[in-house]
């Protein structure tokens, strides 16, 4: 029988190796001014604040990731694949529509994981409404705000207590 870290709070342990990747896209680092009707009024830091202090209290190592360049996302789930990263949780913004070049990375990473979109993108404009990313989901929160990462943590922190 495999022996388990004891990663519970109460232990005051971290898992050695980061279970959760938060893969921010493009734009979002200006979250809370751009186009709060459609964003919320959250910034990126509340929302990654939010997000490691429920990791954290879950006992789980939790990072976030936002870049402004396509090869920086892709070069991170490169990393990540050889990190023993667990989980990723990825708001691929408005590379959701275009990018195969990081739907490739993450399907060859094997890595499973959340899409999370802050606005309803099937309400919004048609060029909107495809993903590149949604078939190889775990699941798609999408319309939400930014409930809709910490609903994507709290589902994986779920799979995560029972394997």
């Amino acid at each position: 029988m495999k022996k388990q870290k004891d990663t519970s709070p109460e232990s005051g342990k971290l898992p050695d190796t980061v279970a959760v990747l938060v893969l921010h896209g493009p734009n979002l680092n200006l979250l809370g001014t751009r186009e709060p009707k459609h964003y919320g009024s959250s910034t990126l830091a509340e929302i990654n604040l939010a997000l490691a202090h429920r990791a954290a209290a879950a006992g789980v190592l939790l990072e976030a990731f936002q870049s402004n360049h396509e090869g920086a996302l892709i070069e991170r789930v490169h990393a990540a694949s050889t990190q023993g990263v667990r989980y990723l949780i990825i708001n691929p913004a408005a590379y959701t529509h275009t990018s195969i070049a990081l739907r490739d990375a993450i399907a060859a990473s094997a890595i499973p994981f959340v899409e999370v979109h802050l606005s309803n993108v099937h309400a919004r404009e048609s060029f909107r409404h495809h993903s590149c990313f949604s078939d190889l989901a775990i699941g798609v929160i999408t319309g939400l705000g930014s409930e809709g990462y910490l609903l994507a943590l709290e589902y994986l922190l779920r799979r995560i207590s029972v394997e």
